[in-house]
């Protein structure tokens, strides 16, 4: 299951985001989105989680916890339109 992860502060690296998930279980992948130009953190990532029991607990529990000042928000990411 895929995940966004919105409202990242701009200091969270993608290793935090990774280790924020894998509290919950296996993380396939955690992609932080960086800025083309200053190469900084654009304030969201996406993860992906092979178990969706998992993934679903990850969402539930870090939705709208407060990380590094920052509330952020986790919902399931939607598929991009073909």
């Amino acid at each position: 299951m895929k995940l966004l992860v919105r409202n990242l502060a701009r200091s969270t690296t993608e290793e935090d985001v990774k280790a924020l998930f894998e509290q919950f279980g296996a993380v396939q992948s955690c992609d932080l989105v960086a800025d083309k130009v200053t190469g900084g953190s654009k304030g969201f990532a996406f993860v992906e989680m092979p178990k969706t029991g998992e993934a679903k607990a990850a969402m539930q529990n870090l939705n709208n916890r407060t990380i590094d000042a920052n509330k952020i928000r986790v919902k399931k990411a939607e598929k991009k339109p073909e």
